[in-house]
């Protein structure tokens, strides 16, 4: 174990070293190094993927289940969709020595910012192998250097993709250094990597909430945390019905192991009638099973072909991952939203109305990253918001909100110009 914190501590200088040069190394560098990676990605997929069929096998041995063994899955769609992302991110403004809020003092003091990017990134991470892409990608545009280290059942793809990923900026003349893998899957080294506030500057945990809460309770830097989504929609009495459907079903089935899948749906007595047989008929075609309060139980149990179970207190404000959903009929908005404030995590909530008002209130009043009108939460994401990817999805107000991207990886600097002044 000795040996492996010295280890650490080593990754945690020499990324501390490149994070200087990294700070003002050209856009066109940075853009050529992530060309490469997307590149490596295209031409070593076999490579990739053997590494990949490792961690399927270790999972399904380990009794690790469908969802999250689809988590881990890596194909050739896919890694040519991490492909794409990281050329999105080379195409994106570099937002490194952006000069903003310039003004003039009375003393002629020309004051204002200049973006720069904060070090050194520290990121722990599970299941995923992609997040080693996209935090790699986001970090190096934002001429941050980052240390990641990633979950046991993922660890013959993520060395595979953190080994591209530093031959792929080293030919670029980016240091090699910039990208530090933990190869060391020993949870006793979590807690070793906390402490290294001398080298990380901010620490972006991934994962179930037991462990993002153990990262936000332990680090001695900076932490940006989030990812645990308790999604709402709420279909108010205005609602169109099909759309409503389409949305809820989108938001709960399109991928129900993620985040920003849909948990509860909240739904306004007026429309519950005709709204909820047509939802729990086609969340049927997914084989959702659907956790009813006793308004909503007794509009549906005459339908024998639908999966329902009497909700529990323990299913308002649960993330269920799974083709599971909540459903509550609520009397009205206020209800819906003293639900949401009740029980939310603060992720991502939908409203699914015909009424201005009624949206416009929802819009403002539910505290969330992402509030949604007549959309599915699935939406929440660094690429699809034109990001390019995402660190994380911060459920924070302090420093970023929401999926990360380059801007929220930066932090500025006051510069100031002088032509003799000093102060009387």
């Amino acid at each position: 174990m000795k040996d492996a914190i010295k280890d650490l501590k080593a990754k945690g200088k020499v990324a501390k070293e490149a994070s200087r040069p990294l700070a003002y190394i050209s856009t066109d560098i940075k853009n050529k190094a992530l060309r490469n990676i997307a590149e490596d990605l295209r031409t070593c997929t076999a490579e990739i993927l053997a590494a990949n069929k490792i961690d399927l096998q270790q999972a399904d041995a380990n009794g690790i289940n469908e969802t999250m063994q689809d988590r881990l899955l890596l194909n050739a769609a896919r890694l040519e969709g991490m492909a794409k992302d990281v050329l999105v991110v080379a195409g994106l403004p570099d937002p490194v020595g952006e000069i903003f809020d310039m003004r003039t003092m009375p003393n002629n003091l020309l004051i204002g910012k200049k973006r720069v990017p904060l070090g050194v990134i520290g990121a722990m991470y599970e299941s995923r192998p992609n997040v080693t892409i996209d935090i790699s990608a986001l970090c190096l545009k934002s001429g941050n250097a980052v240390i990641l280290r990633g979950g046991k059942e993922a660890i013959n793809s993520n060395v595979a993709l953190a080994k591209l990923v530093q031959k792929a900026i080293k030919r670029a003349g980016v240091p090699a250094n910039a990208v530090q893998f933990v190869e060391n899957t020993d949870r006793a080294l979590v807690t070793e990597m906390l402490k290294l506030n001398e080298y990380i500057d901010l620490m972006i945990p991934r994962g179930g909430e037991p462990f993002v809460k153990f990262v936000i309770e332990n680090a001695a830097m900076p932490v940006v945390a989030g990812g645990i989504g308790v999604c709402h929609t709420f279909v108010d009495s205005s609602a169109d019905i099909d759309k409503a459907v389409a949305i809820v079903y989108n938001a709960k089935v399109q991928k129900p192991s993620v985040c920003n899948a849909l948990d509860t749906i909240l739904v306004h007595q007026v429309i519950a009638e005709d709204y909820l047989p047509a939802v729990a008929k086609e969340l049927a075609k997914a084989g959702v099973e659907l956790h009813c309060d006793k308004a909503s139980l007794k509009i549906l149990k005459s339908d024998d072909s639908l999966k329902l179970k009497a909700a529990v207190e323990a299913d308002w404000g649960k993330e269920f991952l799974a083709l599971i959903a909540a459903i509550k009929v609520v009397d009205s908005l206020d209800e819906a939203l003293a639900h949401i404030a009740k029980y939310g995590s603060g992720h991502s909530e939908a409203i699914i109305t015909e009424d201005y008002s009624s949206g416009m209130r929802f819009l403002n009043e539910v505290d969330a990253a992402c509030v949604y009108i007549n959309a599915s939460t699935r939406f929440t994401d660094g690429s699809q918001f034109g990001l390019g990817a995402e660190v994380g999805i911060s459920t924070q107000k302090m420093h970023a909100r929401g999926p990360l991207g380059l801007k929220e990886l930066t932090s500025y600097k006051w510069i100031i110009f002088g032509s003799g002044q000093v102060r009387p």
